[in-house]
């Protein structure tokens, strides 16, 4: 058999198709008050054509004209019970039709937060759940919980936006979706306290508490793990520089197989029992060391804010 031969009508069919199957189409949704319209001028900002409270019938007229144009797009859209057709069979019907175009890149997110949060926040703005008519807020949050699960749980990505501050939620929103050409995923290196739960955002996490506490120490009590004095009285501690050594290692290798699966953005938590000495030493550290292998990466310590609090979410 004689080599396949492409004539250049058909190369250019070929050039055609692969720059079509470039539009990206990032679906958000969730609870009412826990951050769609962040996360939706987040994906603005990066560069995303932005549409908020479309019907879910409309979506695939919107999308259709930008898949034979060829050109390449990256769309968000917002859809809630503030959208006149919204139903979870309703948007199951939008999402599957979507996922049926072989040149669309479809991502469904969901934001979940705490019920008291979101009751929090619609007390502080003084505006009516949608859900709720002329019932106390709370019964129109646990109703729409109960109708969004089935969403929630078929969602790419679930973001709890119940402890994050707007900075965060962008940073998030910028990990995952980012639309430059930087490969490899962005890695954030977040501390905690073991008093206040686990970060619920981790992909990894772990326990620093076999380290020398400064805590104990009267002169370190009062300062964090971005001290010098602490960051060497933590790295002074004989496990400390295999720790090091490992985890960064053993990160460098994962780091690659996440990429091959379409991970752009992992969470790396580092925890000991107050959040403000090992914790964002051993962070610090491991954030240090990534940064100069070449990785991207975020730093941020959850319980122990270095810098002014960012402002919160909106009601949205």
């Amino acid at each position: 058999m004689g080599a396949m031969t492409t004539s250049a009508a058909d190369t250019s069919k070929a050039d055609r198709a692969a720059d079509a199957r470039s539009v990206q189409v990032v679906l958000v949704t969730g609870l009412s008050g826990a951050g769609k319209t962040s996360v939706t001028k987040a994906l603005e900002d990066l560069g995303y054509e932005a549409v908020d409270n479309l019907p879910l019938s409309l979506i695939n007229r919107l999308v259709a004209p930008l898949i034979e144009d060829g050109a390449g797009h990256a769309l968000a859209i917002a859809v809630d019970f503030r959208t006149r057709d919204f139903s979870v069979a309703a948007f199951d019907a939008a999402t599957k039709e979507l996922r049926a175009h072989e040149n669309i890149d479809l991502k469904v997110v969901f934001l979940n937060c705490d019920n008291e949060v979101l009751a929090r926040r619609y007390t502080e703005t003084r505006r009516r759940h949608p859900l709720a008519d002329d019932r106390p807020v709370m019964d129109g949050i646990i109703r729409e919980r109960e109708m969004t699960a089935p969403i929630a749980e078929r969602a790419d990505i679930v973001f709890d936006t119940s402890l994050l501050t707007g900075a965060d939620l962008k940073r998030l929103v910028g990990g995952h979706f980012r639309l430059s050409d930087q490969t490899g995923p962005t890695v954030v290196i977040q501390s905690f306290s073991y008093r206040l739960g686990l970060p619920r955002e981790a992909d990894l996490v772990f326990d620093v508490r076999f380290l020398a506490n400064p805590h104990y120490i009267d002169s370190l009590r009062p300062k964090t793990g971005c001290d010098p004095e602490v960051a060497e009285y933590v790295s002074r501690d004989p496990a400390f520089g295999h720790f090091i050594a490992d985890l960064v290692g053993m990160l460098r290798r994962l780091l690659p197989l996440y990429q091959r699966e379409g991970k752009s953005y992992l969470t790396v938590a580092i925890g000991c029992t107050g959040g403000r000495h090992r914790s964002i030493a051993v962070a610090e550290r491991l954030a240090n060391e990534l940064d100069a292998a070449g990785h991207k990466v975020q730093v941020r310590h959850r319980d122990t804010p270095i810098a002014a609090d960012a402002p919160a979410l909106g009601n949205n």
